[in-house]
């Protein structure tokens, strides 16, 4: 399928060049007249001291699965070549915005209308996932590509991405990844294809 590549520069908008990415005390022993050295232990720490909650791939929302608006999808989640972890997705809104947002854009911006995806993500694993971005995708009533790459963000949707305390379970945020469709086109939905197993076979969140 051929996409629409925008190439977007504009004050005030970020927008990029579009490709098709303790131990316990022991006792006992026969009476010394010097009393012998206390045994060590190594203090182990449990997740409720290091923060993190052990997930399971059983946890892990299946590939291809199809979602409602308003639905949660727990997903494991790597970003750059050092952070990874369990997080959940769950997509608020899928929205229409006004063609002026895209004004700003240009001309390589013209015919399109823009989609707004709103979503909150959580740390659900509890690893140090801090500045990381989740990227979804619009797709079409088909569970299609729309045929439109855009990146970047207009005043009406603010692109996010996770604070510096996003490294403990139960850590959220909120962020809106802007999409866009050509005019007189129609959007069904949003799809995670990040990772092994959705890439192929993305979780789609139906409009």
């Amino acid at each position: 399928m051929k996409f629409d590549r925008i190439a977007l520069s504009a004050t005030g908008c970020a927008a990029a060049l579009l490709l098709s990415a303790c131990g316990g005390k022991e006792e006992g022993g026969s009476p010394a007249p010097a009393p012998s050295p206390a045994p060590t232990s190594a203090a182990a720490s449990s997740p409720a001291t290091s923060g993190t909650v052990p997930v399971s791939n059983a946890d892990a929302t299946a590939p291809g699965s199809e979602l409602k608006v308003g639905e949660r999808a727990v997903v494991p989640f790597k970003y750059g070549n050092d952070k990874s972890g369990t997080i959940a997705i769950t997509v608020k809104a899928i929205e229409l915005g006004p063609k002026e947002d895209l004004a700003s854009y240009g001309e390589k911006a013209k015919g399109m209308t823009p989609v707004y995806i709103r979503m909150s993500v959580e740390n659900v694993g509890g690893t140090d996932l801090t500045y990381s971005t989740v990227r979804l995708r619009a797709v079409g009533p088909n569970n299609k590509s729309t045929g439109v790459i855009i990146t970047g963000e207009t005043p009406n949707c603010q692109s996010e991405s996770a604070k510096k305390d996003f490294k403990t379970a139960g850590a959220t945020y909120e962020t809106c990844e802007l999409q866009a469709i050509r005019d007189g086109g129609e959007v069904g939905g949003a799809e995670f294809n990040d990772g092994d197993g959705y890439k192929d076979d993305p979780i789609v969140w139906k409009k």
